[in-house]
């Protein structure tokens, strides 16, 4: 008979232990829920087109012989600073040498006959059309050796300009082919920044446009920039367009160095601003006397971190961080301590 309590208890237990789970449940459904939280704040957001790009000259001069030779002498390297008319090269001449040495003579030949011929004629001992022919000759002769020393001429290689060999190719003893460049050379004009910009915001991109440029060679300098051009047609390939950008100044950036460039849109001042993670699905989450309010937000400009809220806060509230799908309207929430 000792054992009959034992068996009647076991359903009490089973109920009890029903009851503290369905207690243990409203207590959860109901517990404040902890959320991290944070207040809007003042101040300026940009709306900007990102792209990548290079430094370059604005103006590069290939430097090229019109008739081909050997590589005889290199008189500069790139980096170096250069003069309009300095040679920067010359090509071996030997043979030119040897023709126009041949030229020049008969050259002289021609004249002395022509000079011979015509004190004859002035005497009247030779026709006047033989006077004619030997000054034909003469004007052959000078002309060949005109042509012989332009063509030496292009043997040498000379700065069209001042500037700077920003490429140098071809060693001595090299054949160089007529129009094959030996050298480069940036002059004229200062360095600019050319960038591929998305076929996607292409067209809010404009000429006369503010750009900001920094450079991984040169950390923590940010550089001014204006759109200067934009190249009318595409790359279906990439699916970008070439947009080049006039530099304020130059400072410490080099040729040839990439940079990261932001075409300002939009700028504003001023402007009411929230971390983007405290947007969802357009609205943000609101944390007064211990219960949450969904309240839907108009937004402007979203940059990296921040997004500007145009309408829907007063600016004094007190905004949920990081909300999650699963908050309810009036549920209980309380502050996480920061």
């Amino acid at each position: 008979m000792s054992s009959l309590p034992s068996r009647l208890s076991w359903p009490r237990l089973a109920a009890a232990a029903a009851l503290l789970a369905v207690a243990a449940a409203v207590y959860w459904a109901t517990a404040p829920e902890t959320l991290a939280t944070c207040r809007p704040e003042r101040g300026s957001v940009v709306d900007a087109v990102y792209a990548a790009g290079s430094v370059e000259p604005t103006v590069k001069m290939p430097i090229a012989p019109r008739v081909g030779g050997r590589l005889a002498e290199r008189l500069a390297d790139e980096g170096e600073q250069v003069r309009k008319g300095q040679v920067l090269a010359r090509l071996d001449d030997a043979d030119l040498a040897g023709t126009v040495d041949e030229l020049r003579a008969r050259a002289e030949y021609a004249r002395s006959q022509h000079a011979r011929i015509a004190a004859l004629a002035e005497r009247g001992f030779v026709a006047a059309g033989e006077r004619e022919r030997s000054r034909s000759e003469l004007a052959a002769a000078e002309a060949a050796l005109r042509r012989a020393l332009a063509q030496r001429g292009y043997m040498a290689l000379t700065a069209p300009a001042d500037g700077t060999v920003i490429r140098r190719d071809g060693e001595p003893g090299q054949y160089i082919g007529p129009g094959q460049a030996v050298f480069v050379l940036a002059c004229c004009a200062p360095l600019r920044v050319s960038a591929d910009i998305d076929e996607e915001d292409i067209n809010r991109v404009r000429v006369g446009q503010p750009v900001l440029l920094r450079a991984p060679a040169v950390p923590g300098t940010v550089y001014d920039g204006t759109v200067a051009d934009i190249t009318p047609q595409g790359d279906p390939v990439a699916r970008s367009y070439r947009v080049r950008v006039r530099l304020a100044e130059p400072g410490a950036l080099r040729t040839g160095m990439t940079v990261e460039a932001n075409l300002i849109v939009a700028r504003r001042e001023n402007a009411l601003l929230l971390p983007n993670s405290a947007v969802l699905d357009g609205a943000v989450w609101l944390l007064a006397q211990g219960r949450l309010q969904r309240r839907a937000v108009q937004l402007g400009i979203r940059d990296a971190t921040r997004s500007e809220i145009v309408r829907g806060l007063a600016g004094d509230e007190t905004v949920v961080l990081q909300p999650h799908a699963g908050l309810r309207q009036n549920r209980r929430a309380r502050p996480a301590a920061r």
